[in-house]
């Protein structure tokens, strides 16, 4: 009885001894998780290289887009602050990354490629439907007496 009442206690013991040292070192972890949430953009970044099987059953817009999509997220912004507005604030900038992230949600490979087909059709040459035939003279018929065909039986044998 003593033995299982020590047993118990020490169970008891280890798992609160287990769950603060698991609570300290997750700790730095959570900082840095909330300073992070807060800068715009990165939670973008973590979705372009995070599986789709990851996120714990929760089922979000950046875990359903495809590749095209995160990729666009990310390069669009970066290719209109180095070119349309190299010399804006960091105002406008912010604001075009907020923007831009939106709009290239709304892009993905079905648009692209349904894009790419009705360009491609339009410019591939359309076929006709008849088929050309050389123009060959009809057979004309024989008459009887250049018939090589094998003669009928004769009737008396």
């Amino acid at each position: 009885m003593r033995l299982t009442l020590l047993k118990k206690e020490q169970e008891a013991y280890l798992a609160q001894q287990y769950t603060l040292l698991k609570n300290k070192v997750e700790t730095p972890a959570r900082v840095f998780n909330a300073v992070v949430s807060n800068v715009p953009g990165v939670g973008m970044i973590k979705g372009l290289f995070s599986t789709s099987a990851s996120g714990g059953g929760k089922t979000s817009a950046s875990n359903k887009s495809d590749w095209l999509t995160k990729a666009s997220q990310i390069v669009l912004p970066l290719v209109l602050n180095r070119t349309l507005l190299k010399k804006s604030g960091w105002l406008k900038k912010t604001l075009v990354l907020l923007a831009s992230e939106g709009a290239a949600s709304q892009i993905n490979k079905d648009k692209i490629s349904s894009v790419v087909n009705k360009v491609a059709d339009f410019i591939r040459p359309k076929k006709s439907s008849k088929k050309k035939h050389k123009n060959i003279n009809p057979l004309e018929e024989e008459s009887e007496d250049s018939n090589l065909s094998i003669p009928p039986l004769s009737e008396t044998y």
